[in-house]
């Protein structure tokens, strides 16, 4: 099993890759190709029409700092939120929860980008050139001693 861990770096790298593609290809629409269209699918939504611009910055920017691997907790709790509220505001109001096949992409997303926030970027990103062992994943840290 040691194996597979020495892939985490690279499934950590795929998975940033995969989900920052994704997240691209959703958010350019909205800031660059015909986003007042969009606007007046998101108003009813129930949203206000300016969110087309609010998810389009999140999901274009977020994507391409997870690609980068840069400021990537941050990027990864933001794009995961976008989902859940999605999840929540969207999909579930059109459906029920047991009907997975409504909301099974957002949640996928959703649950990806969370787990980068929770991992991190791993060793093939900006952020460990950066900040170093500040930014590894706590996946294989030693405890810390308690001050008593």
């Amino acid at each position: 099993m040691r194996s597979f861990e020495r892939l985490q770096p690279l499934a950590l790298l795929l998975l940033r890759l995969g989900l920052g593609i994704i997240f691209i290809y959703h958010g350019y629409p909205k800031l660059f190709a015909g986003s007042h269209a969009q606007m007046h699918g998101f108003e009813q939504m129930g949203f206000p029409g300016y969110f087309v611009y609010v998810a389009g910055i999140l999901e274009f920017f977020g994507g391409i700092l997870l690609i980068a691997g840069l400021f990537t907790r941050i990027a990864g709790l933001l794009l995961a939120g976008e989902m859940a509220i999605a999840i929540w505001r969207v999909q579930l109001p059109m459906g029920s929860i047991t009907a997975v096949k409504d909301y099974q992409f957002p949640l996928a997303m959703a649950i990806g980008a969370f787990a980068l926030a929770a991992f991190g970027a791993g060793i093939i990103s900006f952020d460990h050139a950066i900040y170093g062992a500040r930014a590894r994943s706590g996946a294989g840290r030693a405890p810390r001693k308690s001050k008593s």
